[in-house]
This record gives structure tokens, C-alpha cells and sequence, in this order.
């Protein structure tokens, strides 16, 4: 149909500009959106114009031209109940008006039965958020039937249809936690939640559509986005227009939307939906949204996210005009259930997909099905599809263009680990790297997913917390302040305030070393030595170890990190659990008193894996101290095993897990994790793992890895947030501190982060660590393989008492570019600290002193076992010059 023109309507100057700049592919504002979205008349026939021509380029780049796609499914209604109070919805309802406050196992699996019957290959898992928090009858139900909360209910009916009649869950939970999604991303091909709208007044205001509805808030609804991106789950997302919002605030949300597909890529599609009253509701007496409003709102969803994300309007919500909703730019008609009705829209059937199919054809289209998870993904494969789904997704997907089989079986499969645990697999892959990277190096400078594993490196640069290769440097300190700060770090340390920290911090100036104070630094230096020798005495400690690190398979797609490699790099390899036994084993015969283990997010290795490990080692070696798994591990094994954290730690000590070392730190500020990271926990999931390990009596070390995209302040406010934690458990170690290693990383490739902390700023903040510390934790470590051995002597003399291990196979740091060698004997230990005049002491994990026969077995191997042991090659840093992508 043509669009019909408003009475009076006319182009203004506004709207042409907008529409000219839409015509030429040009980048939308959000200004020209708002313009755009009131588009109407000859202008929005325009605008239609302009969004299918960018829909069509982004149907011909998939391989699919003049397709539009659909989902055959069945809903399945999980609960009704809901802790939220939304003035629009009739889905939510009320314990007395239902028979139980959950569907039941056999309910849930008899509609899944059917669908499968009828040929529906999605069960979309819909429900209220958090019932339990609002209802008791929520709790006692989940409480009966034994689950935790609601999302453990989730993912075990989520189980039950993959194996019981093959149908693949789209889970649409409402909120959920980083946490959660890494806990339900193994059972569910794909998630969803709508974002509705980025208003901030229909969510604070009184009587507006999401008053009183805490799940609502649209900062949160917005970070439930992020982290799926970050968790690399297919996400549906979209819009809810006419329920009380600006056109402004509507154009704000498509551009909330599109900042989160772009730094991401997850988003696998938009819907666009139109209100619609309902009677029985608060906002019953609202006019519907009008369908020309629907239309333009869906073409400038289209124009301003761009050709490669897939655009849906429901059909049952726009009565006849199907043929302008496809004008609009839309590819996709969503889920078509051909057995239940739409329970969130319960008067508006399913059109019927034969109907759906001429009417699409009518337009020139043809209709064709898709998975829950969008073709895109499911020929991608990881990271976006977990190994436990491959099989069930394989089945009931085209292989050339990853849309549904025509021909495919409906039939339950397994869901199971892959292999069932670690000793299913074989070495693989280059397993000589610890060794090969000092005798040859790393094969190539980047990982051949460069490009996308991280996310988008442009989006990425507008994340900057101010630290960055350009980042913004503070006033230096007048004499006076910089006078009273050191005053106060040698009479009260404790007291020191954040302000006086940063002006001892900014002693070492700026990263071309302006505005340092010399002489100021090396007061700082003096005072903080004078309390390492108050808190330990003047030995240097160091622990004859062996770093074994099982794998360097993952995806999580860290940044900073030049060690994961995809399973098909050439760098890429995996340790059999008897490998890594017979690692740890050469090194208590070579005199080490600990293992540290740790190893990327490898999607294959199950939950269990790390007890495998853990045990296998003390079977080998009953007596050698396991340090092992880092916070970001913990998480991942106990998602995959659907544990709680503090199960999951209780199980890994029963194991043999003996500590924990506290790396995955990072910086502990959200701001910077997520430029440096793109999937890995947030800070506040590595301080529940650590205060959680503490609690149960674990230790750990701590960490912080600074000088990339960070600043004086990111440092001060970390280290004030290790000390708070020691404070309140006293489970910390030492505190080790590990400056940015830039050579191989992404994010220096990428032209993003500056090339690590200058020497001044290495020995001032090793200096501040132990102020700040001082009467929390008596252990300051430095890191000789991310240090020059004179660097470590100079922080030696500012406020360090330890040296870390041997380490016998350090291959993290070298593989990004690191040029100190991936092991130190102690003779090498003992000439590197010579020079500082201070006795030299070998130590265990817990900073005791070794059994004799310990010592002499390390005297005899020099610390270090012999099969590490060869020419050292000098890997320069990489040849090529950083680039932007």
C-alpha cells in the first residue's frame, strides 16, 4: 500500500537533509532518527525506500537474496508469575488465577512433544522475572520440586527438551546476571529479553508504563545486552513503541541498541513492536501504536543498524499490512507457532504459515526457515554455539547456509560434555610451546579471528576510560602536597588518602616521563623499603614452581591477551590429563614444592575437568602444593557444572586444590574490564570468587595488571579495594603486581592501549603497593619476566620482598612478546639479587620455609627441571607497527 499523507503534511529542510543522507548511505544521528521516525506520507514512502535497500545488500552479503526467514516453534509459558508490574501486560498474573505457579515436567515436555509433532523446531521458554522474589508461592513450588530459583528450573526443562524430543530452548528469562548467562548459554542456542525502551521516565515516574517494575530499569535491561555480547550468546533484543515514549527517547534506544550490536556482534536480530491495549491493564484506555508509526520506526531501526542485523515485526500485531512492514526493511517474521497462541498477546493468533509464505511471496520474497539461533551463528560455530549444542543444532540445520532443514528428524539427543572429562583428551597441537617459545617464538603475531573474536576495535575506542594510547594525564603536584604525601606515607600509611596516593603515583610523570620527580621517587622508594624491612625482614623470597598451563583454547576474547589461540591456530594446543601429571611430576623431582595451573576457557573441557586435573596431579604427586585456577575458571567450571561457587570451590579443595592464585584481576574497575576484555567476569564476580575461596578457607594471591588503557586513579582505587578485601577476610597472600606486556597484544595491535608503564611509574606504583598494604598484606611480589632483572632490583629496593618461582614454563608473557625468558634458575635468581646486597631465600606457597630434602633436590636441578632447559632465543618485539583496524 501507499502510505497516506498526513492532512497539511509537508517536507521540511529537516527531513530532506535526513532522507538525502539515508539515500546516500550516509551515518544517521540521532537527531536526523527523531526526524526520520516522523516521517509520513510521500517522505515515508521515501524512508521505505531507502531501509529495503539496505535490508536487500544485507540479504544478498548473507547468501540468502530475497529471503525472508521465520521460526517454527511452540511456546512454552514457564510461569506467569512475575516480580515486575509492567501497565501494559497480561501475561503476568496472580497465583490465585492459576492452577500451579509453574508448568510441571510433563507439561512442559507434552507441548514440546506436539510442536515436534507439527514440525516446530524452537521451544521458546518465556516467563516472568524472578517470581520467587515476589511470591511465596514461587518459592515453596521451586522449593518442593528442588531448585534453587527460577533459572535452575530454566535450564533443567531447557535439558529435558534437547533430549527428549530435540527441539532447540530460546530462552527468554527476563534479566540475567553475567553469571547467568554463563550458567544457561550450554543449554540454549540462543537467549532473548526485549530492551523496550532506554526511558528512564517510564521507569521513575508514577503512572508511566514501568513504574514499580525493577527489571525495567533501563540501565540494566542495557548491561543484560552487554554481557550477553560479552558471553558471545546469538541475543533477540527490540523495541516496544507506544507505550508512553518520546520519538526523541525511541531514537535514543535504536542507538542504545546499535552501540551494543556494534561493540559486540551478538545481537542476532531487533524486533519492532507495536503496542497494543489490552483490557484488564493499567494502560487500557492508551491509543494502539499506528502502523505507518510502525513502519518508520522498523526503517530507520533498519537505516541506523545497518544491513547486517536482522529486523522483525510480529505478523499476528499488524493486521493486513504485511506487504508494508516488508517495505519498511524487516527479514524476518519471528516465531510462527502452528500449536499455541502467542500467550503475551493471547488475542492476537499466529497467522498460519502457508498464508504467511503467499503473503511474503505477494512482495516478490520467499519465506524460508530458520533456527532459534540465526543462520550467522550457526555457521560461525564458536564461539557464539557451545560444544553441548553442536550435535542438536548439526541435526536440524542446512550446513551450506545454516538455515533449517527441510528434511530434518524431530528426535531427542544427549546433552553431555563433550568428552566427559579431560582424560578423554589427547595431547594436541603444538605442545612444545613452553619450551618452543624461547628456542623459536609464537608463529604469528595475532590469532587468525583477530578481526572478530574481540569484538569491534572502532566501537571499542569510544569504551576509553582515559588511559589509553592518547589518554588524558593529571596536573602534576605542587612541592607542598608532594611534601605532605610523603610525610604521611612514613608517619600513618594507613591514612593516606586516595589524593595523596595519586600525587606519589604522579611522581613518575607522564608516559614520556614529563613532569617526573626524581628525587621525590626516590624518597617514595625509601620510605616504602624502610616498611617492606618493618613488615618481612630483608630476605628476597622466591618458591621453586612449575607454571603448567593445560591449554591456550579459548574464546573469551580477553584484549590484553597474546596466549589464546582458537582450537585451528597453529599456536593452538591441549594437554591429556597424563601430561600434565607427568609435568608436575618432573618438577617435584626437580625440587618444587608447587604447581600453578591454569589454562584458557577451552569450550570443550567440562566443569569437572579442573577436579580431574587437580586430583591427577596429587595422585602423581601427594606432597606438591596445587595453586591453581584462576577466579574467571572457577566461574566457568561452576556454570558448566551448575554449582554454586562455593560448592564448586568445596569440591575442588576435596580434589586437592590448595590455593588459588587471584589473577583475572586485571584492574577490578568495570571501565576498564570492558575495554580490556570482551568476555571475561566482571569485578564483581572476581571479588565473590575470592571473598567466596577465603570464606571456606582457601588462600589466594592478588593481582593487578596495569599500564594499557588505565590510569593513576584505576591503580590507587584497585589497590585500596585489595586492601578493603584483606581487611574483612585476611585470606590474601601477597599482593603481585604485573605491568602490561604490549608486544603481541590485540589491544596494542589495534592502536588502542599505550606500550605498558614506564620504569618510573613500575617502581613508583611497586613503592605505593606496599604503603597502601602496609598492616594488610606483608608480601609484595614483582614479576622477573615482565621486568628487566635491574628494573627488579630497583623495586627490590622500593618496597619488594619476593620474586614469584622459577616457573620453569612461563608462556603467557612470552607469547606476548616478553623478552626475559620463560624460566629462571636460582643461580640466575641468586646473580640477579646479588647486587642488592640482601640475603636470597627460597620459600613455599604459604611463604614457610621447605623440608631439607625439598631444598637439596632443588640445589641439584638449579630449580628448574631439565627438560625445559635449552637455548634461550630473544623474541624481539614484534616487527610490524601497531595498526588500527
Amino acid at each position: 500500500m501507499t502510505a497516506k499523507r498526513p492532512p497539511n503534511a509537508s517536507s521540511d529542510s529537516g527531513t530532506r537533509r535526513a532522507l538525502a543522507r539515508a539515500r546516500d548511505g550516509k551515518t544517521l544521528d540521532p537527531g536526523e532518527a527523531a526526524i526520520l521516525l516522523r516521517a509520513r506520507g510521500d517522505d515515508l514512502d521515501a524512508l521505505l525506500a531507502h531501509a529495503s535497500r539496505v535490508r536487500d545488500a544485507g540479504l544478498e552479503a548473507a547468501g540468502r537474496p530475497g529471503v525472508i526467514t521465520y521460526s517454527r516453534k511452540v511456546f512454552i509459558p514457564l510461569t506467569r508469575l512475575c516480580r515486575d508490574r509492567c501497565g501494559y501486560c497480561t501475561f503476568a498474573t496472580a497465583p490465585h488465577k492459576l492452577p500451579a505457579a509453574f508448568l510441571s515436567p510433563d507439561e512442559v515436555l507434552e507441548i514440546a512433544r506436539q510442536g515436534a509433532a507439527m514440525g516446530c523446531k524452537e521451544a521458546l521458554f518465556t516467563l516472568g522475572d524472578r517470581p520467587e522474589d515476589r511470591w511465596h508461592q514461587a518459592r515453596e513450588w521451586l522449593d518442593a520440586h528442588g531448585y534453587d530459583d527460577t533459572l535452575s528450573y530454566v535450564r533443567a526443562m531447557a535439558i529435558r527438551v534437547l533430549e527428549e524430543t530435540g527441539l532447540l530452548p530460546h530462552l527468554n528469562p527476563g534479566v540475567l546476571t553475567w553469571k547467568d548467562l554463563q550458567r544457561l548459554k550450554p543449554v540454549a542456542p540462543s537467549m532473548g529479553m526485549m530492551l523496550e525502551t532506554t526511558s528512564r521516565r517510564l521507569f521513575t515516574e508514577k503512572g508511566e508504563a514501568h513504574y514499580g517494575s525493577p527489571d525495567k530499569d533501563p540501565d540494566v535491561r542495557l548491561r543484560v545486552l552487554e554481557d550477553a555480547g560479552r558471553s558471545s550468546v546469538p541475543f533477540t533484543t527490540g523495541l516496544l513503541i507506544g507505550i508512553g515514549e518520546t520519538i526523541e527517547e525511541r531514537a535514543e534506544s535504536i542507538f542504545a541498541i546499535r552501540r551494543v550490536a556494534r561493540e559486540y556482534g551478538g545481537i542476532q536480530e531487533v524486533i519492532v513492536q507495536n503496542f497494543r491495549a489490552k483490557p484488564d491493564t493499567a494502560m487500557r484506555g492508551m491509543p494502539d501504536a499506528d502502523l505507518h508509526e510502525l513502519a518508520a520506526t522498523i526503517a530507520v531501526t533498519r537505516l541506523v543498524l545497518g544491513p547486517k542485523v536482522r529486523v522483525q515485526a510480529p505478523p499476528n500485531l499488524i493486521g493486513e499490512e504485511y506487504a508494508l512492514m516488508l517495505r519498511a526493511g524487516i527479514d524476518d517474521w519471528g516465531g510462527v507457532s502452528p500449536l499455541t497462541p502467542d500467550h503475551v498477546n493471547p488475542e492476537r493468533p499466529w497467522p498460519q504459515i502457508d498464508d504467511l509464505a503467499a503473503r511474503t511471496a505477494a512482495t516478490g520474497f520467499t519465506l524460508r526457515e530458520r533456527l532459534t539461533i540465526y543462520p550467522e551463528y550457526v555457521l560461525a560455530g564458536e564461539p557464539w554455539l557451545d560444544p553441548r549444542l553442536t550435535e542438536h543444532v548439526a541435526a536440524l540445520a542446512d550446513p551450506a547456509t545454516g538455515l533449517a532443514r527441510e528434511d530434518a528428524v524431530l528426535r531427542g539427543r544427549p546433552w553431555q560434555e563433550p568428552d566427559g572429562g579431560l582424560g578423554g583428551l589427547v595431547t594436541g597441537g603444538r605442545a612444545d610451546l613452553h619450551t618452543a617459545v624461547d628456542a623459536e617464538g609464537r608463529t604469528g603475531d595475532r590469532r587468525a579471528d583477530f578481526d572478530s573474536v574481540y569484538g569491534d576495535w572502532e566501537a571499542l575506542r569510544d569504551r576509553l576510560p582515559g588511559g589509553g594510547r592518547d589518554g588524558a594525564v593529571r596536573n602534576h603536584a605542587v612541592g607542598a602536597d608532594v611534601r605532605e604525601a610523603l610525610r604521611q606515607a612514613e608517619a600513618d600509611p594507613a591514612r593516606l588518602t586516595d589524593e595523596q596516593a595519586l600525587t606519589l603515583l604522579d611522581l613518575a610523570g607522564d608516559q614520556s616521563g614529563a613532569g617526573a620527580d626524581d628525587a621525590g621517587l626516590e624518597e617514595l622508594c625509601r620510605i616504602a623499603d624502610g616498611l617492606r624491612r618493618e613488615a618481612v625482614g630483608d630476605d628476597v623470597t622466591y618458591v621453586v614452581n612449575r607454571n603448567i598451563n593445560f591449554t591456550n583454547v579459548c574464546y573469551t576474547g580477553c584484549r590484553f591477551c597474546a596466549f589464546a589461540q582458537r582450537r585451528t591456530d597453529a599456536d593452538a594446543y591441549t594437554l591429556s590429563l597424563s601430561e600434565v601429571a607427568d609435568r608436575a611430576q618432573e618438577a617435584w623431582e626437580a625440587g618444587a614444592t608447587e604447581v600453578c595451573m591454569q589454562g584458557g576457557i577451552h569450550p570443550d573441557l567440562p566443569g569437572t575437568a579442573y577436579f580431574d586435573i587437580a586430583r591427577a596431579v596429587k595422585e602423581r604427586c601427594p606432597e606438591i602444593h596445587v595453586h591453581a585456577f584462576s577466579p574467571m575458571e572457577v566461574v566457568n567450571g561452576a556454570s558448566r557444572t551448575n554449582l554454586s561457587v562455593e560448592e564448586w570451590l568445596h569440591a575442588a579443595r576435596e580434589a586437592g586444590v590448595d590455593s588459588l592464585p587471584g589473577t583475572a584481576a586485571e584492574i577490578l574497575d568495570d571501565d576498564v574490564r570492558w575495554v580490556l576484555t570482551k568476555g571475561k567476569l566482571p569485578a564483581r564476580e572476581w571479588i565473590e570468587v575470592i571473598t567466596t575461596a577465603h570464606r571456606v578457607g582457601i588462600p589466594t594471591t592478588s593481582t593487578m595488571m596495569y599500564g594499557h588503557v588505565d590510569t593513576h586513579e584505576h591503580w590507587v582505587r584497585h589497590i585500596r579495594l585489595i586492601r578493603s578485601i584483606q581487611e574483612e577476610t585476611g585470606g590474601f597472600s601477597e599482593f603481585v603486581l604485573l605491568p602490561f606486556v604490549h608486544h603481541s597484544a590485540p589491544i596494542y595491535l589495534a592502536g588502542i592501549s599505550r606500550p605498558g608503564p614506564t620504569a618510573r611509574e613500575n617502581r613508583a606504583v611497586h613503592a605505593l603497593a606496599r604503603i597502601m598494604l602496609h598492616g594488610a598484606i606483608r608480601n609484595i611480589q614483582c614479576s622477573w619476566v615482565k621486568l628487566r632483572d635491574d628494573l627488579c632490583r630497583d623495586v627490590l629496593a622500593g618496597g619488594v620482598n619476593d620474586l614469584g618461582g622459577t616457573l620453569m614454563e612461563e608462556t603467557i608473557s612470552r607469547m606476548a612478546g616478553s623478552e626475559n625468558g620463560s624460566y629462571k634458575t636460582i643461580s640466575e635468581i641468586a646473580a640477579m639479587v646479588a647486587p642488592t646486597g640482601r640475603p636470597l631465600r627460597q620459600r613455599t606457597t604459604s611463604y614457610g620455609r621447605p623440608g631439607e630434602e625439598r631444598a637439596e633436590a632443588a640445589r641439584r636441578s638449579d630449580g628448574v627441571c631439565q627438560s625445559v632447559r635449552g637455548p634461550l632465543l630473544t623474541v624481539s618485539p614484534v616487527s610490524r607497527p601497531p595498526v588500527t583496524s
